[in-house]
């Protein structure tokens, strides 16, 4: 399994009644585009969002967050959420919302 189908399918329902919202398989997940910038996706157990630069260093203050670095070197302006931060609805819906109003600030693509 590449990926959490589960919480794809949770992530899914918060953006079902989204605008512009596609799905494309990236880095061995599931990514979330709007307006064909990414929000949010889900690589294996955790969920990446796009937080972006200013949000960046706030986003890892927060518990169950760190670095995206899927390649190694960290990328900036992305987080990981571990699934300790994901079990409630509440904490999934502020993170992938999160995700898509940043998303939502990009020109689109």
């Amino acid at each position: 399994m590449a990926y959490d189908e589960a919480l794809a399918e949770r992530v899914k329902l918060i953006l079902k009644r989204k605008r512009s919202v596609t799905e494309k398989k990236m880095f061995g997940g599931l990514c979330f585009m709007v307006n064909g910038n990414m929000a949010c996706g889900v690589e294996k157990k955790k969920l990446v969002v796009r937080v972006g630069s200013d949000d960046y260093e706030t986003a890892l203050k927060r518990k169950h967050v760190r670095k995206m670095d899927f390649t190694g070197r960290p990328l900036k302006g992305f987080v990981y959420v571990l699934p300790e931060g994901l079990s409630r609805a509440d904490s999934l819906n502020l993170w992938v919302n999160k995700g898509i109003q940043y998303a939502q600030s990009l020109p689109k693509k």
